[in-house]
């Protein structure tokens, strides 16, 4: 056989099975992303200041005490940010990480995207390798009408052999609050419809802190507006501020924002 012919076959053996992806250094970055091959530092991490995610005071303020503790390396709960669209949920968790960090706390944020949840055993064992404190993230998860998938991450989070390691912490944002959709003919069940409920609600149940995050009144939807407007040192119209959140449907925290940074555009500022 010729070194040709061996070069040949060793390339098409390298395609079929590529080699490990490299993954980057875990003490060099403030955040990271999980591609389900290897970790990838994220080049421009810039969460929301903290101070500017108003409404939701206390939600923000049980979350970030959690992570404080985390980062510390002392017990700390796997967290499920739970409630309608647009409450804040996602960016709490990035404004959370970045302000410990601006404490001087060495915590990083990964981030996985929820059709990677099959491969997290493998990233578990890369974060095995390293003591630094990692929040995992997995933004707007929600499993249908099967709750196989629910089941292995429930094992990940506790009791399996590949459950994540002692420096990870889980925090989940879900716009359900028992994540796997519930019915009313759950009760139809033949054999124990109690059974049926429990396993539903079993994965929500494994989180130690659930935190809720509500559609905003009009009263509260303006006064965002105006937390946010007075940080930047903007003035602003009320009944512009409602008109803003009717013509789009929804009065929530994003919508205060949208509806700020257009003002800011207006007087020429960058956010």
């Amino acid at each position: 056989m010729t070194d040709e012919l061996l070069n040949r076959i060793a390339q098409a053996l390298e395609r079929l099975a590529p080699p490990p992806a490299l993954s980057a250094d875990l003490a060099a970055s403030p955040a990271y992303v999980w591609d389900g091959r290897a970790i990838h530092a994220v080049e421009a991490f810039a969460p929301v200041d903290y101070d500017l995610l108003t409404g939701i005071d206390a939600q923000k303020g049980a979350l970030l005490d959690n992570s404080r503790r985390h980062a510390a390396g002392h017990a700390a709960h796997d967290v499920l940010l739970w409630g309608a669209r647009g409450t804040g949920k996602s960016a709490v968790v990035a404004s959370v990480v970045g302000q410990l960090q601006g404490e001087g706390q060495d915590i990083a944020l990964l981030q996985c995207a929820i059709d990677e949840l099959a491969s997290l055993p493998t990233l578990f064992s890369l974060l095995r390798g390293t003591t630094r404190p990692f929040i995992l993230f997995l933004d707007d998860l929600g499993f249908d009408e099967g709750v196989g998938d629910a089941r292995s991450l429930r094992s990940l989070l506790q009791g399996g052999t590949a459950a994540r390691p002692a420096n990870v912490r889980l925090y989940v944002t879900s716009n359900r609050r028992h994540i796997v959709p519930r019915h009313l003919s759950e009760q139809d069940d033949p054999i124990n419809p109690r059974d049926v409920v429990d396993d539903r609600m079993a994965l929500s149940d494994r989180f130690g802190l659930s935190l809720g995050f509500h559609a905003l009144d009009q009263d509260a939807y303006v006064a965002i507006v105006g937390g946010y407007a007075a940080k930047l040192g903007i003035s602003f119209d009320p009944l512009e501020a409602i008109q803003w959140a009717t013509q789009r449907g929804s009065r929530s925290g994003r919508v205060a924002w949208q509806y700020v940074v257009e003002l800011a555009g207006r007087n020429g500022l960058r956010i």
